[in-house]
Order: structure tokens, then sequence, then C-alpha cells
């Protein structure tokens, strides 16, 4: 990877591929972006409007293109995908995304096959998988972007709680990318002291409550937010652009930066052979490696039932 001139693939020019475009031009992590889509005349005028910020950001350019134009990319993010409905499940877009990853994996493997690839498409654990299968890649060059977002969701949420800025909150999501996801309780911190320590004993401006109600209805607010954010505007785009920036800059910097991004289970709890999300940690070779959190009772059960759910519908879909 030539971190001088970093060169970034998207596919898709919906509204996250271009949010996540708008942000990474922002930040200034690529010199080269490249945006695949099948609605050329939208594309161009996506990048035309976009290529405008020139004299507001460090120097990058911009290109509306083919796959063909992905030729050297040190990383794919692949956003394109059927759209997440009112009232689906994410697991509801399975059969249709796989058909078109059956199509956009083998051009990317044909013109990029070095790349690191980072998949959005939901359900992205499923996806994130059948692009694994479907490449050969070797499973740490196939990611997904896993419960990076849901993370973010959940410490900003505790955060507000306890009066508190969010980057002083330590709390994961993990497991599925979607309705089998659970907190991490027994881990979640503040500033080093653990919440199931921390939490009784906060009066924040002489206030008290039920903490383990009010973290209760955090976490439900946490997994139901993309059904609610849908409900209210139609798709999910500014969080999830935001959360691939953070993704992108852990692999185009090297960081070694602890994420919990979807990559492929080795075995942890006996599950093997799926993707789900734990902390990894991630950096220019895309996943370096897993940290097999140690998780209570409870949340073992939690992940091996998203484990479960997972491997079921990936046997529906012939994987």
């Amino acid at each position: 990877m030539n971190n001088l001139n970093p060169k970034v693939s998207i596919i898709g020019a919906g509204n996250v591929g271009m949010r996540y475009a708008y942000a990474l031009t922002i930040k200034g992590l690529a010199r080269e972006i490249v945006i695949v889509d099948l609605d050329k005349e939208r594309l161009s005028g996506e990048v035309m409007d976009l290529s405008h910020t020139a004299p507001y950001v460090s120097p990058v350019e911009i290109i509306g293109g083919d796959y063909s134009d992905t030729v050297g990319s040190d990383l794919v993010v692949i956003t394109a995908g059927a759209k997440q409905e009112v009232g689906q499940s994410r697991l509801d877009l399975i059969e249709a995304n796989v058909k078109l990853f059956k199509k956009i994996i083998p051009l990317l493997m044909q013109y990029t096959p070095e790349a690191i690839f980072l998949n959005v498409t939901n359900p992205v654990d499923l996806l994130s998988y059948v692009s694994y299968k479907l490449s050969s890649k070797p499973s740490n060059e196939v990611i997904g972007s896993g419960t990076v977002l849901d993370t973010a969701r959940f410490r900003n949420l505790l955060a507000h709680h306890v009066g508190v800025d969010p980057r002083n909150i330590h709390a994961y999501i993990l497991g599925e990318h979607g309705d089998s996801e659970f907190p991490v309780w027994s881990k979640a911190m503040v500033g080093g002291v653990l919440f199931k320590d921390y939490c009784p004993k906060c009066c924040r401006r002489g206030e008290s409550c039920s903490h383990q109600e009010e973290l209760g209805k955090i976490f439900k607010e946490v997994k139901d937010s993309a059904y609610n954010i849908i409900e209210r505007k139609g798709e999910t785009s500014y969080g999830i652009g935001l959360a691939l920036v953070r993704i992108t800059e852990a692999i185009l910097n090297n960081e070694n930066a602890i994420l919990p991004v979807s990559s492929l289970m080795q075995g942890y709890l006996g599950i093997k052979d799926l993707y789900l999300s734990l902390p990894s940690v991630v950096n220019r070779s895309g996943l370096d490696y897993v940290l097999n959190i140690e998780l209570n009772e409870e949340e073992q059960k939690s992940l091996k039932n998203s484990a479960e759910i997972i491997r079921e519908k990936l046997n529906k879909v012939g994987f």
C-alpha cells in the first residue's frame, strides 16, 4: 500500500456512498477517489458537485468511473445494494444483494484484487462472508463495517446519560449488525471505571435514576435507531458515512486501531466460518487480529445466538 498517494474506490453512489465520499474528501485521507455506479447521469452530477469543494480541501482527484478505473486501489468500499425500506430488517435484503454481489465481486477481483475490501451493504455480516467466499481473498483483507456505527450510537447515548464527553466512554455493541446485536455491559467503562460501579453512584446534577431500567432503554434506542431514522427520513447515511471514514483512517494510516468490524470467526466460543463483530485491530493489512474479549455468560449466549441466525440465513442462500 502506497500511503503517499492512497486511492479509495467506492462501489455505489447512493446516499451512503456519497456521504462517505463527502466525509472522506473533507478528511483528506485519499488523493484519488473513484466512484462506480450504474446510474451514470446521477453519478456525473454527484462527482461534479463534490469536485467543486477542491479549493477548501486537501488535493484529491474525484472520478466517476467504471470498474476498470479502480485499478491500483488501496481500499474498495462497497455500498451498493437494495435499500432497506420501512418495516424491513437488514436480513430481509439478503437474496437481492447476494445476486448483486455475484456480479460485483468478480469485477473487483479482475481489476483490483490486491485492495482491502470493506463491505457496508446490508446485511453486513452475511454479505461480508459472501464477499470473502466469492473473492477467495485472505479473510483479513475482506471486512465489514460491522457494529462500528452501533457502537458509536451506544457510546453517544451513554455519554449523554452520564454527562461526559463520548470519547471518554469505552463500550461495545457486538455480534450481528442487526436485531441480535448485544451490548457488552460487563466491560463498559467511563473514564476507566466500570459502568456497573459508576452508574449506581452517579448523581449528576442531584439527579437519580433506576440505572438498570435506563441502561435497558439506551440499548433499545441503539438497536432501533436505524428503524426510527428510516421511518422519519427514509435512510441512514451520515452516521455510517463517518463510521466508514474512521475505518478508512485506521487502514490507510496503519493505525492498529481497535474497532468492532465484522470479520471471519476462527473458533471463538466454538463459532467458525461466518462473520460477526468483535473488537479487532485494524491496520493497512485490513484486519490484523481479533481480541477475543472475555464475555459473561449472558453475552456469550447472545454472541452464539447471532451466529445461529447468520448461519441459518447463509444456508438459505447457498453459502
